[in-house]
Formats: C-alpha cells, sequence, structure tokens
C-alpha cells in the first residue's frame, strides 16, 4: 500500500543547534501517529518541514509516494496538509472569520464561511464565534480557532499539537471519536501530545526524538506510560510528594467580586469569592473562555475596575493598585501567554527577569545593574534545567517548553508569598512537567498560597489540596481534591454544580 508521508534522513541546523538530525518517519493513510518528545528535542522543527515553513538542510520528503519539495505552506495546503500550531499564527485585529479566510482561495464569502465555521465548531465540540476579535480570546479559545481552520480543509493529514489542553474530559471524549472517524476515512494523522495516557488510547503508532534523532517506533497501545517517559526522556519521573498539611493565615482573598464585559465578547464575572491560604494550592479548572481571563486580569492588576477591597493581598485592599504595587506586596503572577506576556520575544532571558524583578538588588538610582540580571538569569537556567544559549539568548529563541520553566522559575525564585499560575504545564514534556508541579509543592510547602488556573485536570489532582470550577463567569464552591473526581470536575465544567454549597464546603474552608 502507498504511503501517505515517507521522511527520509531530514537534517536542519540552526546555527550551533542540530535540530532534526537524519529523522525517518513513515505515516499511512489512516493511521493516527503520535510523535513523542522532550520540549526542543526537535518535533516541532520537523513538523514544520512537512507544513513548508521551514526547508530541511538535507533529506527527502515524499507524500502518496511521490517525491516532493514543499516550499510554503500555501503548496503543503494545495497537496492536502493541515497543521495546528502550538504557537497560534493569527492576527489580533482581525476576526475568527476573517483569520480563517486568509488561508481560503479569494473571493469567498465570509457570511458562507462564518455558517462553515460554526457547524464545523458544533460538529466537534468547539464552540467559536466567528466574528469575535483574536485580541479578544484565551489562549485555548486560540487553538479552537487553530483546529476548526485545519479541520475545515478536509486534509489528507492533520498535524495537531497539543490539541486536547483546551477540552473538558468530556470533549476530548468526543474530539478522539472525530479523529478516528477521520482515521477511518483515510485521513493520516500526525498527533504531538505530551499526554501519554492520549497516545496509548488513540494512536496506533509512536515515533520517539530525542536531541533531533529516532529513539525508537513503537505501537504505543502496548506499552505502559512508564515505558514510554523512559523512551523519551531515559528514566521515569520520580513521583511528586504532595502530603496534607495545615494551612495558615489567608493571603489572598477575593469578595463578591463581579465586573461588567470590557468588550463585546468577553465574560462577566458574576459574584466571585473564594481565598487562598499560606501553605495550600488551590486549583481552578474549567474550559477555556469561562472568565478565566478576565479573573486573572483582575488578579494581576492590568484590570484595575474592582473595588479596593474585592480582592485583598494579605490584609491590604488591592483591588485598584498597579501590578507593581501588588509585587511589592509579594504577589507573583505566570500568565497563560508565553511569548508577548510572559516574556518580551525580542528581549534576552536576562532583561525578561526585570519584567517581574523591578528591585533595587536590580535598579539602583535608575541605572539597570546588567551583572545582577545575567547572575539571576543563570541561576534560573540551571534550576530548571532550561535548554538554551545562555543568559544573553532571545526568548523567542527558546521551545515552548523551555520558556514556560524560564517563566515559572523566574517567579519562583522571587519567593513570592502569593503566586496566581495559568497553564503551568501547557505543551511541556512530562519531565518538564514533573519539576514545574514539584517546585510549585515545594513552594506551597514553604508557605506561599498559590491559585493555579489549569485546563489539565491530572495536573489540579496532583497538586492542589482543593479545587474550584469557573463556568460562564461563576464560581463552583470549593470540594477538597480527595473529595472529587474526574467525572465530578467535568460535570462541574458545565456549570451543574449544587446549590446550596455543600456541607463539606464550609469544612474545608473553616
Amino acid at each position: 500500500m502507498t504511503t501517505r508521508l515517507e521522511l527520509h534522513d531530514i537534517t536542519k541546523r540552526y546555527q550551533a543547534v542540530l535540530a532534526n538530525d537524519g529523522i525517518n518517519l513513515t505515516v499511512a493513510p489512516g493511521e493516527i501517529h503520535a510523535v513523542l518528545g522532550e520540549n526542543g528535542a526537535g518535533k516541532s522543527t520537523l513538523m514544520k518541514i512537512i507544513y513548508g515553513s521551514v526547508k530541511p538542510d538535507a533529506g527527502r520528503v515524499l507524500w502518496n509516494g511521490e517525491p516532493v519539495k514543499i516550499a510554503n505552506p500555501a503548496q503543503a495546503r494545495e497537496l492536502g496538509i493541515a497543521m495546528v500550531f502550538q504557537h497560534f499564527s493569527l492576527f489580533d485585529t482581525l476576526t475568527v472569520v476573517e483569520n480563517i479566510a486568509l488561508g481560503l482561495p479569494p473571493g469567498t464569502r465570509l457570511d458562507e464561511l462564518a455558517r462553515r465555521i460554526e457547524a464545523t465548531a458544533s460538529q466537534y465540540g468547539l464552540e467559536l464565534e466567528p466574528q469575535r476579535h483574536v485580541h479578544t480570546l484565551s489562549v485555548g479559545e486560540c487553538q479552537r480557532v487553530e483546529i476548526v481552520r485545519a479541520l475545515l480543509a478536509k486534509p489528507q493529514l492533520l498535524i495537531l499539537d497539543e490539541p486536547t489542553s483546551v477540552l473538558t474530559p468530556g470533549a476530548v471524549d468526543k474530539l478522539f471519536e472525530t479523529l478516528r472517524q477521520l482515521a477511518r476515512e483515510g485521513c493520516s494523522i500526525l498527533y504531538i501530545s505530551h499526554k501519554l495516557d492520549e497516545i496509548r488510547a488513540l494512536c496506533h503508532t509512536c515515533s520517539v526524538v530525542r536531541a533531533g534523532k529516532n529513539a525508537g517506533v513503537c505501537d504505543p497501545r502496548q506499552e505502559s506510560a512508564a515505558s514510554l517517559s523512559r523512551m523519551m526522556i531515559g528514566f521515569e519521573p520520580p513521583a511528586i510528594k504532595h502530603q496534607a498539611r495545615t494551612p495558615g493565615a489567608t493571603m489572598l482573598s477575593v469578595d463578591h467580586l463581579s465586573l461588567p464585559k470590557n468588550h463585546p465578547f468577553a465574560t462577566e464575572l458574576q459574584d466571585i469569592s473564594f481565598k487562598v491560604r499560606a501553605g495550600e494550592i488551590v486549583g481552578l479548572a474549567g474550559v477555556s473562555g469561562n472568565g478565566q481571563q478576565e479573573l486573572l486580569a483582575a488578579l494581576s492588576g492590568e484590570d484595575q475596575r474592582a473595588a479596593a477591597n474585592a480582592i485583598m493581598l494579605q490584609q491590604t485592599p488591592a483591588g485598584r493598585l498597579a501590578p507593581g504595587r501588588r509585587r511589592a506586596l509579594g504577589f507573583g503572577f505566570v500568565p497563560e501567554e508565553r511569548l508577548g506576556r510572559g516574556a518580551v520575544p525580542d528581549m534576552s532571558l536576562a532583561d525578561n527577569v526585570l519584567l517581574s524583578l523591578q528591585t533595587k538588588a536590580t535598579i539602583r538610582h535608575g541605572f539597570v545593574k546588567k551583572p545582577t540580571l545575567v547572575t539571576m538569569a543563570q541561576a534560573i537556567i540551571a534550576r530548571f534545567k532550561v535548554k538554551a544559549a545562555g543568559p544573553q539568548a532571545l526568548a523567542r529563541s527558546l521551545s515552548g517548553g523551555n520558556l514556560q520553566k524560564y517563566i515559572v522559575g523566574r517567579e519562583v525564585m522571587r519567593h513570592p508569598t502569593v503566586l496566581v499560575v495559568a497553564q503551568p504545564t501547557w505543551g511541556v514534556d512530562i519531565g518538564a512537567s514533573n519539576q514545574i508541579r514539584a517546585e510549585l509543592v515545594a513552594l506551597r510547602d514553604a508557605g506561599c498560597a498559590l491559585l493555579v488556573i489549569s485546563e489539565e485536570l491530572d495536573e489540579l489532582f496532583e497538586i492542589a489540596d482543593r479545587l474550584h470550577v469557573i463556568a460562564k463567569g461563576r464560581l463552583s464552591p470549593s470540594i477538597a481534591t480527595a473529595d472529587a473526581d474526574v467525572g465530578l470536575i467535568g460535570q462541574w465544567m458545565s456549570g451543574l454544580w449544587p446549590k446550596p454549597t455543600p456541607t463539606k464546603e464550609h469544612h474545608v474552608q473553616a
């Protein structure tokens, strides 16, 4: 049978980095093929070569048995290749429908396209509003746009990079049904994920890439999560030690926070109340676009419309304080957007330290202390095992996972008293995810109060002491993680939590 895609000895070098070193890959029609590897292993470069956005230095590509040179993404789309990037290629000032129209033939009617988008999004459980501007979307909603754009093309090969990070457990099941149906119809799927259980449940074949080279091919259905981990990183990550502790004083409290929409497509926050105490991790679950973005803006100080005492940092009213004033009170913050918000792409890692640490240690008499920034950056790189050329490397030169490790490390090493983290391990490999989660637990054990906002339920169940769910701008009661399960939290994600508050809610918050 003719193969759908064959890669032979693909090699790509970037200055001192050999991203792909003689990679071979074969994908059959109707096959769901996982590509597994650490952050920086060369997976993204390989996918960009297939999609025509990067040209290999050496090697051959065969498409349906015929040699091809894919010069650009437009040619890839003509061949029948669609890709959903981990870092999105969307224009902020355009609407969803306008962004999708950019990849379609001239003369495409936007009204007809909007109807197709709504139908496709509904079919696959990916809620979208075609007329909404991209700059108003959360990271998760942007990913939905990319997935729907790819599915509209009815591709022969669909490349998906971390596609389930924005979905409820039920929606993940529905997406898997869709992917299996596409595969039965002959569509080949290249599936990049760090969720080993997903790969084992969905994929027929798994190619492992390590340090830019082939490290093995297996049937993931015959492997365990531990054996896949060993293939990918050479060892099985140690279990995170998370022991129950008695929390201390309230460090962050939100009391009856309500905020109207600040743009037509925003989510209105309605009567949000919760507390985070010293020495505990409170997890916030929910499908992207249900108010997480608006709550983060209110907590970080980007949105200062809240009443002063609606947000309290320790005993200080903080609802109207600027971000710098909040940081001076011991507040730390990791946004969900790495490039552009968590880090300035064209600044060095050393200079990016200034984004969260503008104190006498880094600035004196108005002058930046460059050697201090370099020393701090070196410490973050070493402690968090960030793969980078050094403190002077530009933020945009790092892989997504390595940049995430750096941003989280920058906040952890400030020793905050309160830390709000959004999507701490989104798109991060299993080894790095384990390290980030362990650092968050260690910070909690040292007395920090942490609010972790994540769409990774496994992550929240692993590290959180208590859970809330946010749905349509409303907050569920708190529940001890030990009393919850995935099915219950999945149900709460639809807004179906008990009212009035269960008795145990009072117990866990006491």
